[in-house]
This record gives C-alpha cells, structure tokens and sequence, in this order.
C-alpha cells in the first residue's frame, strides 16, 4: 500500500462498499480521519487498507471498524 496516493479528503470504504469515513490526513502509520458528528478524530491503521485509488479501501465492515479505530494519536505521533 501506498501512503503517498491517500490525500486529504478522500473518501474511506469499508469492506461492505460503503463511505464511513473522510480522510484528514496521514500521520505516520496511520491515517487520521475528519471530525465525526461528535467533533472527534479517529485514527485507522494504515495497515487495514487493501487498495487506494479515488477513495481509500480498508479490510473490514464500516461498523466493525468504527469499533476499532482509536481516538487518540499512536504513540509517537502525538503533537
């Protein structure tokens, strides 16, 4: 996977073909997404993305990974 190709405002699709998220930026290994309607940031690792061409595409259901991702930085890639 290719980091350089995620730029900011791509849409994410999770494995069930469906936009969950927005990309903010990428930040080390991970991938920072928008604000969500509680005006959090979450972050993905990079390692669940299979593909990246006009949208970013992870590895599993929208639902499973809004149950996964975190809301702080990793270690390492906090400001």
């Amino acid at each position: 996977m290719d980091k350089d190709k995620i730029k900011e405002n791509m849409p994410v699709v999770c494995s069930d073909n469906k936009q969950f998220a927005t990309v903010d930026k990428v930040e080390g290994d991970s991938i920072k997404v928008t604000k969500d309607e509680q005006g959090q940031h979450h972050y993905l690792p990079a390692a669940w993305v299979t593909k990246v061409d006009d949208k970013v595409h992870i590895d599993r259901p929208g639902k499973q990974a809004m149950q996964e991702w975190s809301t702080t930085a990793p270690v390492g890639q906090r400001a």
